[in-house]
This record gives C-alpha cells, structure tokens and sequence, in this order.
C-alpha cells in the first residue's frame, strides 16, 4: 500500500474510533462542547447518530482505501460534515458552554483540514 494510502487509513481508522466512542460514551466525550444537556437521553440520541455517522463514513473510505478504490468522495463527506458542525455549533453558540464554538471551530476545523491534506496527499 503506498505511504498515501497508509495515511489516509490512519486518519480514517481515527476517524472511526472517535465515532465509536461517541456511540459508547455520548456525555464524557461532548461536556465541553455542549454542557449539561449531554446527560439528557435525546441529546444522547443525536451524539450516538453523530458517532454512527463517523463510523459508517469513515469505514466506507478505509474500505475505498483497502481496495484501491476512489476515497476522495469519502473525504469530502467527511469535511462537509466537519463543517455542519461548524455551522450548528455557531448557530446555537448562545446555549452552549463559553469557548465551546471556538473549540469546535479549531478542533472540526483541524479535522477537516486533514482530510483535505490525506486527499491531496493521495496519488492520482
């Protein structure tokens, strides 16, 4: 497998373990980000949809990346979806935790540059 795609499998291996952890502990991985309403049971609801969303596009582009397929479409799935969180972070910025958006702004926002660096990174 060239360095490229070794990469890129890296990130999106990481990728997954963030999801699954959102899926296995919604309330200890997001207090910062969203204060107390992490320990109500529909907030859990959408952070554990947010985990399987993380898993389920991240494991399409680890199997792109395993077969030699495309995976750019699942990189850029995967920044679109960084930036939605950046939208809605800043659209409820009022309600939530002081510096959770500039947070969630630096770390989706990192995450999203890095998908963007893997693709660019991968052969043509």
């Amino acid at each position: 497998m060239p360095v490229s795609r070794a990469l890129t499998a890296s990130v999106l291996v990481l990728r997954i373990a963030y999801g699954a952890a959102l899926v296995a502990a919604p309330a200890r991985l997001t207090r910062r980000w969203l204060g107390p309403a992490v320990e109500h049971d529909p907030t859990k609801v959408a952070l554990r949809a947010l985990g399987a969303r993380e898993i389920l596009l991240h494991a399409g582009g680890l199997a792109a990346t395993a077969r030699g397929g495309a995976v750019r479409p699942w990189l850029a799935a995967s920044v679109a979806g960084d930036l939605a969180d950046i939208v809605s972070t800043a659209a409820g910025r009022r309600g939530l935790p002081d510096g959770a958006a500039p947070a969630t702004l630096a770390v989706a926002g990192a995450s999203a540059l890095v998908s963007v660096a893997v693709g660019a990174a991968l052969e043509r």
